[in-house]
């Protein structure tokens, strides 16, 4: 059972019984999946989606010359690929960062949903919608913040959204990726990661050890990132 979906959806409007069951009899057992993993590759057409039940992984574009960008860093509770239900085929991947959990749903079960329960579809699709949204901030950071403050927002964004899950208490969480893959979140090398870590620390805004994370002050971090976490709809149920 996708307990971090249901806990993310149900923040946007409540969910009855029959929606929950309804997500439960979409979702097959659960499967592990190793680190570096395609759970979607590019031009591909799935037969379904998934929902990612524990670990990180993210969407990506990449070039000729093997360089990516990643569009959006998934957490738990996340569908990854909800959007493939419509759009065919994909003009993007989805990678496994750490070795993962993941649910399949198939479509002629979703498609069942969107004919039975129109409010968790609208939950759903405002869940797409909330997608695009991180996507329009990741773009305004690539192409208008600076590095730190770019930095300063995936920090704050990741923080929020862990914490909607149950996966950040106090501001404090795990994040288990590697420099060079917050460089391809961010579209910068891993030695200019490592400076800004160097300077978020300096200021005294984290801490920062192995794989776990700290804001030690998180309304400096809000001010040097401009993060407003409207977008992210914490609370907003559709009409």
């Amino acid at each position: 059972m996708p307990n971090a979906l249901i806990e993310k959806l149900s923040r946007r409007g409540p969910l009855g019984p029959d929606e929950v069951d309804a997500l439960r009899d979409a979702t097959e057992p659960p499967i592990c999946v190793p680190a570096g993993q395609d759970l979607v590759r590019p031009h591909e057409s799935p037969s379904h989606s998934t929902v990612l039940l524990s670990g990180f992984c993210a969407r990506y574009t990449s070039l000729s010359d093997g360089r990516r960008q990643f569009t959006e860093i998934n957490i738990m509770g996340d569908f990854v690929d909800l959007h493939s239900l419509l759009m065919q085929p994909m003009d993007h991947g989805v990678v496994t960062l750490t070795p993962c959990r993941v649910a399949h749903a198939s479509h002629g079960a979703l498609r069942r949903i969107t004919q039975q329960h129109p409010h968790l579809t609208r939950l759903l699709w405002q869940d797409t919608l909330i997608d695009a949204a991180i996507h329009r901030q990741w773009l305004v950071g690539v192409g208008r913040r600076s590095g730190l403050g770019r930095f300063a927002h995936l920090l704050c964004e990741l923080d929020v959204r862990l914490a909607v899950v149950g996966q950040s208490e106090n501001h404090r969480f795990q994040l288990p990726l590697t420099q060079s893959e917050l460089g391809d979140a961010m579209g910068l090398s891993a030695v200019h990661v490592n400076r800004l870590l160097a300077d978020l620390r300096r200021e005294g805004l984290l801490q920062w050890q192995g794989q776990r994370v700290r804001i030690l002050d998180w309304e400096r971090l809000v001010d040097l990132a401009e993060f407003e976490p409207g977008y992210l709809q914490l609370a907003q149920a559709p009409a």
